[in-house]
C-alpha cells in the first residue's frame, strides 16, 4: 500500500516539476535577454512566451531533451572499448606518435582539401 502511494505521488509530481522547471527557465531566459541583449545589441525586449519558445527551439536544434553524458552507467568518459583502452595504455610513446601520425594521414586530408 505504501509503495502504491509513492508511485501515485511520483506520477503526479514529475510532470508538475517538469512544467515548473520549464516555466522558471523561460523566466530566466527572458530576464537575461532583456537585461543583457537589449542594451548591448539594441534588440527589442521579448515576452515570457517568446523566451519559452526560444528555449524549446534551442533545445530541439542544439541539445535535445535527453542525452546521456560521458560516464553514463559507470562507463569511463573516454568512450573507447576496453580492448582499445588497454592497447593504448600498453603502447610506448613512439608507438603512440606513429598511431597519431597515421590517423592524421588518414583523417587530416579533409583539412587540406578545404584550404
Amino acid at each position: 500500500m505504501n509503495q502504491r502511494r509513492k508511485i501515485k505521488f511520483g506520477v503526479a509530481f514529475f510532470p508538475m516539476m517538469v512544467i515548473a522547471i520549464s516555466l522558471a527557465l523561460g523566466l530566466v531566459l527572458k530576464l537575461l535577454w532583456n537585461a543583457i541583449l537589449t542594451p548591448v545589441l539594441r534588440v527589442q525586449p521579448i515576452t515570457f512566451w517568446q523566451a519559452l519558445g526560444m528555449f524549446i527551439i534551442s533545445r530541439i536544434l542544439f541539445g535535445g531533451f535527453y542525452r546521456p553524458r560521458a560516464g553514463w552507467k559507470g562507463k569511463p568518459g573516454w568512450g573507447g572499448s576496453p580492448e582499445w583502452r588497454q592497447k593504448w595504455m600498453n603502447m610506448s610513446e613512439e608507438e603512440r606518435a606513429r598511431f597519431r601520425q597515421e590517423w592524421q594521414n588518414r583523417c587530416g586530408h579533409r583539412k587540406n582539401k578545404q584550404e
